[in-house]
């Protein structure tokens, strides 16, 4: 629920923060933010597979150089946080309680 608090934050609409916090995939994103979720995804899950044809398709969508790596750096900071928060037990905000994942 934190990451839709903070897209609301940077002016998202209600409706597309929770869509996009309870599956991506069904919200109305544009192909740009459609891309870039599938490259974060990506380079989440299966970083060592991330190729020139993942860049490719970022630069399809209107990305310049120093965007794709302000995503991977995004990217990769919000995953080593995580993992950190996870690794010495740091627990979710109450407000949190019973929100889907």
């Amino acid at each position: 629920m934190a990451h839709a608090d903070d897209l609301r934050a940077e002016g998202a609409t209600a409706e597309l923060a929770e869509h996009v916090a309870h599956d991506w995939r069904q919200a109305e994103l544009s192909p740009r933010e459609r891309a870039l979720c599938e490259f974060a995804v990506k380079l989440t899950h299966l970083a060592a597979e991330i190729d020139q044809g993942d860049i490719d398709a970022l630069r399809a969508e209107g990305l310049v150089d120093a965007a794709i790596s302000d995503a991977i750096q995004v990217v990769g900071y919000f995953n080593y946080v995580t993992r950190i928060a996870d690794g010495v037990g740091i627990d979710d905000e109450p407000e949190w309680a019973g929100a889907p994942d």
